[in-house]
């Protein structure tokens, strides 16, 4: 079988999972890397207009991979409603904004991958905000792949705490087994290299 050699936009990819991401996928594709002061290109995925400059100057992809989007971690009892939306703001809209606009930039056949998190189906203290950003990230992949046309598809990878750093959130997760980023790289190698759609990849748990 002929290798296809793909053009890949992966966006944080200045981050613990985007590095491991553009290594595992650059083996073999042309890697694109964004990050928001860092990389071939910058973007504020809050902002819909720094979406649509990015997508604007790189062209026409294969694929778009998010590896991107911070969450707000504090306790429920003092939590206030501009601190809940941090997280809806940036990686929840953030990367349904990647998908939006991205949709419009990929060749047929493309696809799309999300990051989510392991606390939407294991909670966590002073995780109410982040369950919710990463639950919603879950219901809108699952129905976006139904819409899509052209043959693109739209998956989700869902890791656990990574092993690179678990002794930093090791408060926040008590006794959680954790995952190399390596070892979730090679989901973000499943999604864009397969041909399933609508999934949840959950790594390691």
């Amino acid at each position: 079988m002929a290798e296809v050699v793909m053009k890949i936009v992966i966006i944080g990819a200045s981050g613990t999972v985007g590095r491991a991401v553009a290594e595992e996928l650059g083996r073999k594709h042309e890697i694109v890397r964004v990050g928001r002061t860092q990389g071939d290109y910058q973007v504020d995925i809050t902002s819909q207009r720094s979406v649509q400059t990015l997508f604007e100057k790189i062209g026409k992809v294969d694929a778009i991979v998010s590896a991107t989007g911070s969450l707000f971690f504090g306790p429920l009892s003092t939590m206030t409603e501009g601190e809940f939306n941090q997280g809806l703001q940036d990686k929840l809209l953030g990367q349904v904004r990647l998908a939006l606009t991205g949709q419009h930039y990929l060749n047929d056949g493309g696809s799309i991958t999300l990051i989510s998190g392991i606390i939407a189906h294991e909670p966590i203290v002073q995780g109410a905000s982040a369950a919710t950003v990463n639950a919603g990230l879950e219901g809108f992949v699952r129905a976006a792949a139904c819409e899509l046309g052209r043959g693109i598809r739209i998956n989700l990878i869902s890791p656990t705490v990574l092993s690179e750093s678990a002794a930093a959130y090791d408060g926040f997760f008590p006794g959680f087994e954790s995952v190399p980023a390596a070892t979730v790289a090679n989901a973000y190698r499943r999604s864009v290299e397969g041909i399933q759609t609508g999934r949840i990849y959950k790594v390691g748990y």
